[in-house]
């Protein structure tokens, strides 16, 4: 098949989270299983241009306000044969940041920052002379691809087409002002016919989930959870509304990035037969955080942003989170690396003064985010809401066992430990408080000073456990076929 991705981000070029890594992760499986991918980004400021190689070629965007000029520039994904053109208009794309600035984390104009990328895709088409099969678009910032096709592009060139839309995550939906709905290029009876009307204001991602012929989430229960209004984010009567084209598909491992038996970022390659590599990496992490180099106390370790979503007030809150009483009452060590809200890097940085167990790297290194995770023995990832989560994917193939809540794709990749029989790969809760992250903290701190074995099982059940892209490519394949029969009527 032929296949268009639309994002605004894909490693390495432009990556705020895991979109950038799953996008491009996706695109590569999907080539190497024979379909003909090509991916639409932003060029935004700090792509450069002559890292592109090809020549800019001028691409004409139809807007009520007249043509809107832009280049297009063409390069490769890394890895890979899959063309990626970069979309360039030095007015909404030639700034600093992708959605934002720590001055202003959301552009005022980002509605019609990501128009333009969205519009764009049905212009590069007709300048490639490719029509796709399946125009495949991701998260609210390109929600209009399947708004432009349903509602301008139907019939001609693109009445054999599907659309496909994936949530990464709901919790960001791009709402913006009603006033800025005329520079969408969609005629006024649309903002409330086609579902952009929440509250008053622009929401792209409802339009979106009402647009896309088949909508996708990235994995099975965070597909039912966010049907709920305890998930749903408000749009959970959409998704209910949808449901019969809401399909979960898990998020894979990129393997050519995140393999213990090849990683230059570790001290040594091991794999589950021989963990003496896990042990240097260990040391290596240890002395890197300025730790004592110890290996027979337990590190817990944690790569996340810090967000309300990723637990951060149970956890790290100043009066009650429970990092404190953890490394206060637990003999263990503990290493974060992140970033994100204000008060929570003063707190960490407030707890390492004060905590000789506790150590903080206030920013994202990824050589960094290596070492943490296959040197630390637990993972922690104590989430309100975790779409599919692909930090937890990363730890259980380095041997490092996930301490997690029981939601979304954390409930469908980690096993919760027996006792009995040692089986398992984590530690999971599920409800979130202070006292249950400490409680099941505390519990896998229990079985690694009391129940070694047990570890040792786990550990090579963790390491051997199948999360590969070549999987979800499958699944992808699939959804697509469906939607292509349900288009085209067979």
């Amino acid at each position: 098949m032929k296949i268009l991705m639309v994002s605004s981000e894909a490693a390495p070029f432009a990556k705020a989270g895991g979109l950038g890594d799953a996008v491009s992760a996706l695109c590569r499986a999907l080539a190497q299983a024979g379909h003909d991918v090509r991916l639409l980004l932003p060029r935004y400021y700090f792509i450069s241009r002559k890292d592109l190689g090809t020549e800019a070629a001028p691409l004409g965007l139809p807007f009520p306000s007249g043509e809107v000029w832009t280049a297009i520039y063409k390069g490769q994904l890394p890895a890979s044969k899959v063309p990626v053109y970069f979309l360039e208009h030095e007015g909404y794309f030639g700034r600093d940041g992708i959605y934002g600035t720590k001055a202003e984390p959301d552009f005022a104009d980002n509605s019609e920052r990501f128009a333009l990328l969205s519009r764009a895709a049905f212009q590069l088409c007709r300048a490639l002379d490719w029509y796709p099969d399946i125009l495949h678009s991701h998260d609210w910032p390109t929600a209009l691809v399947p708004v432009y096709h349903r509602h301008l592009e139907r019939s001609g060139s693109f009445a054999r087409t599907a659309s496909v839309f994936t949530i990464h995550n709901l919790g960001y939906q791009g709402s913006y002002p009603s006033g800025r709905f005329p520079a969408l290029g969609l005629p006024w009876e649309l903002f409330s016919a086609a579902g952009f009307d929440r509250g008053g204001s622009i929401n792209l991602l409802a339009a979106g989930l009402l647009a896309a012929d088949f909508l996708t989430t990235v994995s099975p229960t965070y597909a039912r959870e966010i049907q709920t209004p305890e998930y749903g984010a408000g749009l959970d009567s959409i998704l209910r509304h949808r449901s019969s084209s809401l399909i979960g598909i898990l998020n894979g491992v990129d393997g050519s990035e995140w393999d213990p038996g090849k990683d230059p970022c570790i001290p040594k390659p091991f794999d589950s037969k021989d963990l003496s590599g896990k042990a240097l990496a260990k040391a290596a992490l240890q002395r890197s955080f300025g730790l004592p180099e110890d290996p027979s106390i337990p590190l817990v370790g944690m790569v996340t942003r810090l967000t309300e979503q990723k637990g951060i007030g149970e956890l790290f809150g100043p009066l009650h989170g429970s990092a404190w009483r953890m490394c206060n009452e637990i003999a263990l060590q503990f290493a974060v690396v992140g970033s994100g809200e204000a008060w929570c890097e003063d707190e960490l940085r407030s707890l390492a003064a004060c905590l000789p167990n506790f150590k903080a790297r206030i920013g994202y290194d990824n050589d960094l985010a290596h070492l943490l995770i296959a040197g630390s023995d637990f993972l922690l990832m104590p989430s309100h809401y975790e779409p599919c989560g692909l930090t937890q994917l990363y730890a259980l193939r380095y041997g490092t066992l996930p301490i997690v809540r029981r939601t979304g794709g954390l409930a469908d990749t980690v096993e919760n430990y027996d006792e009995g029989s040692g089986s398992g790969t984590g530690f999971m809760f599920d409800v979130l408080t202070p006292g249950s992250v400490f409680d099941t903290t505390g519990w896998a701190i229990w079985a690694w000073y009391n129940k070694p074995q047990h570890i040792r099982l786990m550990r090579d059940r963790a390491m051997n456990c199948e999360f590969s892209w070549d999987r979800s490519a499958v699944e992808y394949g699939k959804l697509y076929e469906m939607a292509l029969s349900h288009i085209r009527g067979k």
